[in-house]
């Protein structure tokens, strides 16, 4: 019994250690991924207004020159998908866009997993440490009672402090990965509303 309270004490120490280098991990996948989608969404932009334009004005004939003058990764998608409908029509273009975006995806996705794996285990791993703390606490007033209840109370104290080092782990993590899940999202939708617009000139090049 001894010896599991000794691991006890050295799991709540090496778990706060742990959720430090969780933190570090944390914010540089966060300080990434903000970086890299606002290059791409910033990119994104100038398409998504022609797009909507295009819709508004229902001039089709100018979906070929949107592709033309922005580099941007729905740009991309358009390029294929015309090139595409030109030589084969619209049978197949759908399966054409998935195959992009299934391609295109994981590069918008880096590291997300992993950020959201620490966003939904941090406050747990934290939670352990504060358990492991009061186990430690209480077996401190056992094997020596004379030191009283400020002595728990501290050793409680210092095992809460593992629930908030896994809280403050986890919360901006929660954050990050819904907003880059939302930036991620709206490209892809971007790349959706393309598809439909490819398709929507193949039949009317058609008709």
């Amino acid at each position: 019994m001894d010896t599991l309270y000794k691991m006890a004490e050295l799991s709540a120490h090496a778990i706060l250690y742990f959720m430090g280098i969780l933190s570090i991990v944390s914010v540089s996948i966060m300080i990434e991924r903000y970086f890299s989608l606002k290059r791409i969404s910033a990119s994104s932009s100038g398409i998504a207004k022609g797009l909507k334009h295009l819709i508004e004005t229902q001039d089709l004939e100018q979906l070929e020159k949107l592709s033309k003058i922005d580099q941007s990764l729905e740009a991309r998608a358009l390029v294929c998908g015309l090139g595409f409908a030109k030589k084969h029509g619209a049978s197949g273009l759908d399966e054409l866009f998935d195959s992009f975006k299934a391609i295109e995806k994981p590069s918008l996705e880096r590291n997300l997993n992993i950020l959201g794996t620490i966003a939904s285990n941090a406050p747990y791993v934290g939670l352990l440490g504060t358990v492991l703390g009061i186990m430690k606490a209480f077996n401190d007033l056992a094997v020596a009672p004379g030191q009283g209840n400020e002595a728990v109370m501290a050793g409680i104290g210092h095992a809460l402090v593992s629930t908030a080092v896994g809280l403050a782990v986890a919360i901006p993590a929660v954050s990050a990965y819904n907003y880059f899940n939302k930036r991620v999202g709206s490209v892809l939708g971007n790349i959706d509303a393309t598809r439909d617009l490819c398709l929507a000139y193949t039949k009317s090049r058609r008709s």
